[in-house]
């Protein structure tokens, strides 16, 4: 179908990917409203895209070889021995990922946006208002505007999943991830101590460090980037129902304490090293929850990204999910005959999609984090076979395949 106003809310990875599929499926009028006023780009948080997922979101146009990439080939398992300096390898599996960082990423996809897209900044949409034919948005400054359809990509707190019939909302899994990210020449020597394409993973009763490389801010150089999960010490008296984050100042010191007896307990000197390299500003503590919504479209409205699913990040796939979400949603838009049934047909193939990643990031956060195996006593028969098991025989790591058109 052509023609239409569409309004994506949310101006982030997910949001610049759905504001490129509804133009490229035809809508008359494309209008994306992101609430940060500040730059996008200077978020250097990392992500990796699979192999096979990067094929399929390169052949929909989505990605491709010019953004600034990092190749990813194994992950090795380490423990802390007092021989090895960055650890002891107890086993190690296969990791085709290309690896990302977020702010090259959106830049990319936001300078694909077409002129004709009308993209604020700093525009706060506080309530959405469903309507049998078309949808309003609410603004902080109580101005209002209507749409043919709107899109939401605005993330685990989303204003838009709240205007639906099961207005879903994310529940605490119960740990954080600390993330932080080190210029690579900062990375403490020898050079040799960690391979360049390893996705290194560091094993601890109760959690695990993962790192590895990916391109610095716009491009340039690399960082070592790296997401610690662990569950709070109950000192920290943390209450994290609502979904928030801890960015750098406002981490409790009873959970630095916390965090910082882990890391001197049970990691190798190296990896040690790497977190106290880390400047404070580039560190944050994000608590990990699960969402996933009955319906990934709804009568005008439909979700995307972490505004209709969020996977805790152990699958490797939540960037690709939000790819795909806007993939097929310009193919519900192509082929459909009028809105109603655009909706239906994007609903009917991403929320299967969208649960499958969800249960399959839960069952890793039991594996690696919640139900942690004696990693010392491991080796690379047993790390084998409790991978498979973990992971479910691989099954949707690194993102869920997608599939082709329907027919």
């Amino acid at each position: 179908m052509h023609g239409g106003r569409v309004a994506v809310v949310g101006g982030s990875v997910a949001g610049c990917a759905a504001a490129l599929a509804a133009t490229r499926a035809g809508a008359d009028e494309v209008v994306v409203y992101e609430r940060a006023a500040g730059r996008l780009e200077d978020r250097g948080v990392g992500l990796a895209v699979h192999d096979d997922r990067y094929a399929e979101m390169e052949a929909a146009g989505y990605i491709d070889a010019d953004i600034p990439w990092v190749r990813l080939t194994h992950r090795p398992w380490v423990v802390r021995d007092g021989e090895e300096r960055a650890g002891r390898t107890v086993g190690a599996v296969p990791f085709p990922f290309r690896s990302y960082n977020w702010g090259s990423l959106w830049q990319e996809l936001r300078a694909r946006i077409p002129a004709s897209v009308t993209y604020h900044q700093g525009a706060v949409v506080e309530r959405v208002l469903s309507e049998p034919d078309g949808a309003t948005l609410r603004f902080a400054d109580g101005s209002e505007e209507r749409f043919d359809l709107v899109v939401g990509a605005d993330g685990y707190r989303s204003v838009v999943r709240a205007a639906t019939h099961a207005a879903t909302v994310p529940v605490y899994a119960g740990y954080l991830a600390w993330r932080g990210a080190l210029p690579a020449e900062l990375l403490p020597g020898p050079d040799t101590a960690w391979p360049e394409e390893a996705a290194t993973s560091v094993g601890f009763p109760g959690g695990h460090l993962m790192a590895y490389r990916i391109p610095g801010r716009g491009g340039r150089g690399v960082s070592a980037n790296w997401v610690f999960y662990a569950a709070p010490p109950a000192a920290a008296g943390l209450t994290l129902e609502d979904p928030t984050s801890l960015p750098p100042g406002a981490v409790p010191q009873e959970l630095i304490a916390g965090h910082t007896e882990v890391i001197e307990k049970y990691f190798p000197p190296f990896w040690q090293e790497v977190i106290r390299r880390t400047p404070e500003a580039e560190t944050q503590v994000q608590p990990i929850y699960d969402l996933i919504v009955p319906h990934f479209g709804e009568d005008r409205l439909v979700l995307v990204g972490d505004a209709a699913a969020v996977a805790r990040p152990h699958a490797g796939g939540g960037a690709v999910k939000a790819l795909q979400d806007a993939s097929v949603l310009e193919r519900s838009l192509r082929s459909a005959a009028t809105w109603d049934e655009a909706v239906a047909t994007y609903d009917a193939e991403r929320t299967p999609s969208g649960r499958a990643a969800v249960e399959l990031a839960r069952r890793l956060g039991r594996a690696q984090v919640q139900r942690t195996p004696d990693w010392p006593a491991m080796d690379p028969d047993a790390i084998d076979a409790w991978w498979r098991e973990a992971a479910d025989g691989g099954r949707g790591f690194g993102g869920q395949a997608m599939p082709g058109p329907r027919r």
